[in-house]
């Protein structure tokens, strides 16, 4: 069985090795909310392991109350991990967390049924997951994965892959990256659009090339069809 005081140690650790902003120990223990959270969570999941499951909720919701974070007391959290500022961070009952996972304010890992079974995500080891984030359903997401701020994850997430958008697409798969630089994060949709772009330009030049061979005028536009259609009438109209 892991030593708990060397799980809270890990915990204290870790917040200095991902939070530039820690300046001392004394600063850390007192005024991060998400370590509290954790290590209240790490008191209710023992208990609610050990089926004293009213007072383990009794602890969720005080740990909700005092730091803004909900974390059901039966989710499984792994090793050092840190949720940063945390505040409207929602984590569900069966929701399995790895090793090493770095989590900002506002994720929500969610459920998509009201049955009683594994209904909400399982995270690998070293997942970072940004800011308003949404993870919804039993799926997993491999070790290494980034998912951006603001994402709507439903699908199952290929390690050390990128996922970004409404609904989250794979946009970098089998890259590992170390942190989770937004202002890099590539757009697949853009790009998409770019490529889509790019391609009719070309066409339009292939056309234009081929109508110079033929010596085949253009169509008409339609504003030159109907200013020929209006001279038309004129001309009745006066005969």
């Amino acid at each position: 069985m892991a030593n708990p005081f060397g799980i809270f140690r890990d915990d204290l650790r870790t917040v200095f090795d991902k939070d530039p902003a820690a300046r001392s120990t004394l600063e850390v223990v007192f005024c991060y909310p998400g370590l509290h959270a954790l290590w209240l969570h790490r008191i209710a999941h023992f208990l609610w392991r050990h089926k004293l499951r009213f007072i383990s909720r009794i602890i969720s919701h005080i740990n909700r109350f005092s730091t803004g974070i909900e974390i059901h007391p039966g989710a499984i959290i792994g090793r050092r991990f840190f949720i940063d500022h945390g505040m409207g961070v929602v984590i569900g009952e069966t929701t399995e967390i790895g090793d090493d996972v770095l989590m900002y304010q506002g994720v929500v890992l969610g459920g998509t049924t009201h049955e009683k079974r594994k209904r909400h995500p399982t995270l690998g080891n070293n997942v970072v997951i940004g800011a308003g984030a949404t993870v919804l359903g039993a799926i997993t997401v491999g070790d290494g994965a980034r998912i951006g701020a603001g994402s709507v994850v439903v699908q199952s997430v290929p390690p050390e892959s990128v996922v970004v958008g409404v609904p989250g697409r794979v946009a970098e798969a089998g890259k590992p990256t170390l942190a989770l630089e937004h202002g890099k994060l590539p757009d697949p949709v853009k790009e998409a659009i770019e490529h889509v772009l790019k391609n009719e330009e070309q066409l339009v030049e292939r056309l234009q090339r081929i109508e110079e061979i033929l010596k085949v005028t253009s169509t008409p536009s339609h504003a030159t069809k109907k200013k020929g259609k209006s001279a038309k009438h004129q001309d009745m109209a006066h005969g």
